[in-house]
């Protein structure tokens, strides 16, 4: 028999089981068609019973020792077939180790610095070397310490700027390295030396000295470094990312004890600081004594998928767009590595956020941090957010907040939804000021917890959901919007609306007027601004804001303030004259989730409708809302371009006051009627924009303007009181 059927040049059992074979004296009268059938039943059986033997022996005409036999050999045969090939690699794996450790030796024995290919140093010269490199480091802050107290001192107007440049050359003497006076200067902002400036601290009230560094492009001036720095930078990023995502993808899987649930606030769950210390060794940021550290972690259910999530979380643009309610600014700063071009994964870039919350009594918050992207299994992927010290000693102006690793995971449910679990974990700084009304309800880890992110989360994801839909929904009512492209409009200036009335939260509030609502923790702040930007009305704008406290609870008030029969008991723009409303555009599952188009019935107002835009869920409820005119409306539907259409928005937020498990309401309390003595209250929050001039009449504003849109936002309040009977409570 050939080679093939008959056994390897093997030893031992092999050589045995291949001679037994051989002088078996059915061997040789094999012919090709039963090799053939004990080939294909090696492969379908390799360890056959004594019942398949005898099959095939009946089959194919032999015996079933034979078949036990052929079928030993062959097996025998394939194994001694792996082991020579085993060998010859380990031999060959066994060479190359052996000629790379005889390669390693003779490096050895003439070793050079690997970065200046120098002779290796001794080891007390590397510690004289050490010492010196230390000295010179402690000199280097010293020095920048001294250019920063300097550069201070001519922001603050102290010294001019010949006496800056003649201390400056005195500190660093007249190299290259001192930095050059120019226009930076001269406008308020600090120049990047080219070594880190340990900025100095800022006043605590200074909390939008962030936007004016980035639009100064003083985070990461890469044209303004060398290559080495950047790539330094770059690579300080990476680590400080990576370390980041393993924490945060730590505390997603990890439930108790390191996460368990509040005492208050609906059992939500929180970080135990002990076991949570214990398990990362993480000190405070800010070296204070009152710091008070926020974290919170839910999850929910949103129809989007993940590649678009993911798409929105990294595009600045629409990351603000997805969260009109808490994020008023958002800019990428710089891409370190755009990641993965199907699925963004390894996606990190520096970005600057501005967040908002419920009412202008409430500090911004502004984060300058890294926003990771990692796919971690099969459908799931995690996007992480750290803050970045880019200014370093933690010196940051920013603000008095400090993000540790937060973010969400998103895990694909294959049918268009997502499941999102979200977590936040933040640090702040209690010099930061927060008015004693909302001081529960941010305290509680309410105003900017990882519930509010997830709650506007799925909110945005069925606005666009039912933005996409392709025909109009029987229970909208109204005939003026007949076709999906005039809705889509609608829904578009809507929503430019609410974004407006959201940033208009945190603009900085000048003058204070006097107190309108009878209480004494409330108060009236207004602003006045120039008015250019597109989509609004070009002028001179006074917003007036106050927020106060109400014994009612949350839903009731809400209910109130939609109620199109009793808008004419609060509305100045109803002239206290009936409404109706014309058209009604759903934009949530919740029935209070709506845009509507009303009318007044004022003779005088034939002209102008009121677009409206309410919406509520367990963390606030929003009323905004804003005159339009008939023409403009009507050229946008046509036209399909919403910008034409110039709003000045106006509205509410409502909140629950955080003051007790039930602070933020239920959105299905339909027995608020009389609760008002059950001790559960909220937060109002009232905000009027008013046109009080063009831009050619500039010169005729005077502080009467000013008055008359305070005496309108008293109204409104003063309306809002008498109609929910709160006047003379307790």
């Amino acid at each position: 028999m050939n080679s093939s059927m008959g056994g390897a040049n093997g030893s031992g059992d092999g050589d045995f089981h291949n001679s037994m074979m051989r002088n078996h004296p059915s061997y040789q009268r094999l012919s090709l068609t039963q090799k053939a059938a004990l080939e294909r039943f090696m492969i379908d059986y390799p360890h056959p019973t004594e019942r398949q033997r005898h099959q095939l022996a009946a089959e194919i005409g032999l015996e079933p020792k034979q078949i036990k036999f052929w079928v030993q050999n062959k097996r025998m045969q394939i194994k001694n077939q792996n082991e020579r090939a085993d060998n010859k690699a380990l031999r060959i794996e066994n060479s190359r180790i052996q000629n790379e450790n005889q390669l390693i030796r003779d490096t050895m024995i003439n070793i050079l610095c690997p970065a200046c290919r120098g002779l290796p140093c001794r080891e007390e010269e590397h510690a004289q070397f050490s010492q010196r490199m230390r000295l010179e480091n402690e000199r280097l802050r010293t020095q920048c310490a001294r250019v920063s107290g300097l550069l201070q001192r001519y922001l603050e107007k102290q010294i001019s700027q010949q006496e800056l440049q003649a201390l400056l050359n005195a500190t660093m003497g007249s190299s290259s390295q001192a930095p050059m006076l120019g226009s930076s200067i001269n406008q308020g902002v600090p120049v990047p030396l080219p070594v880190p400036v340990p900025v100095p601290e800022l006043p605590n009230n200074n909390v939008n000295f962030g936007p004016q560094i980035m639009h100064q492009e003083m985070l990461l001036p890469n044209q303004m470094m060398s290559n080495n720095n950047a790539d330094m930078e770059n690579r300080m990023m990476v680590e400080v990312g990576n370390a980041a995502m393993d924490e945060l993808v730590k505390l997603m899987h990890i439930n108790e004890p390191i996460w368990i649930n509040s005492s208050v606030g609906n059992g939500k769950l929180i970080l135990n600081r002990e076991d949570y210390e214990k398990t990362f060794l993480r000190a405070r940021h800010f070296n204070v004594p009152y710091v008070h550290v926020e974290s919170s972690k839910s999850s929910t259910v949103v129809n989007m998928s993940p590649m678009k999530l993911i798409d929105m979380f990294l595009d600045s643009e629409k990351w603000a767009n997805l969260f009109p309610t808490i994020v008023t600014k958002a800019e990428i700063v710089h891409v370190v590595q755009p990641g993965l071009l199907y699925n963004r994964s390894g996606a990190l870039q520096l970005m600057y956020e501005k967040m908002h919350t419920l009412s202008h009594l409430v500090p911004s918050r502004e984060f300058c941090f890294l926003r990771y992207c990692q796919q971690v299994g099969v459908d799931e992927w995690v996007i992480c957010d750290v803050s970045y010290d880019i200014f370093g000693d933690n010196n940051n102006p920013i603000s008095g907040c400090w993000r540790h690793p937060s973010g969400c995971m998103i895990q694909d449910m294959h049918n268009g939804s997502s499941i999102v679990t979200w977590i936040e974990h933040v640090e702040v700084d209690d010099r930061t000021q927060i008015h004693l009304l909302y001081k529960d309800l941010v305290n509680s880890s309410y105003a900017y917890g990882s519930e509010r992110w997830i709650v506007e989360l799925g909110r945005m994801c069925e606005r666009f959901s039912l933005y996409c839909i392709e025909s109009i929904p029987n229970q909208e009512v109204g005939g003026v919007i007949n076709s999906t492209k005039g809705r889509r409009c609608i829904m578009n200036i809507s929503q430019r609306m609410v974004k407006i009335f959201c940033e208009n939260l945190t603009i900085p509030y000048n003058l204070d007027m006097q107190n309108i609502t009878g209480e004494e923790n409330s108060e009236v702040k207004i602003s006045i601004r120039k008015c250019t930007e597109l989509g609004q009305p070009h002028g001179m704008v006074v917003v007036a804001i106050t927020s106060f406290w109400i014994p009612l609870p949350n839903q009731q008030v809400f209910e109130f303030l939609t109620d199109d029969n009793k808008r004419n008991q609060w509305d100045v723009l109803s002239d206290s004259t009936p409404v109706q409303r014309i058209v009604q555009i759903s934009n949530g599952t919740h029935p209070s989730n709506y845009i509507s188009i009303i009318q007044p019935f004022a003779t005088t107002e034939n002209n102008m409708l009121i677009l409206q835009e309410s919406f509520t869920d367990p963390t606030g409820s929003y009323i905004v809302y804003a005159p339009v005119d008939v023409a403009s409306l009507d050229m946008a539907l046509n036209d399909e371009e919403s910008t034409m259409v110039a709003i000045l928005p106006s509205g509410f937020v409502i909140s629950g006051d955080g003051k007790s498990n039930t602070a933020l309401g239920t959105m299905n309390n339909t027995n608020a009627e009389g609760s008002s003595g059950g001790g559960e209250g909220s937060l109002l929050t009232v905000a009027l924009q008013i046109l009080v001039c063009s831009l050619s009449d500039i010169a005729r504003l005077d502080m009467r303007s000013v008055s008359r849109v305070n005496t309108i936002l008293a109204s409104v309040v003063s309306n809002v009181r008498n109609a929910l009977n709160i006047n003379n409570a307790e």
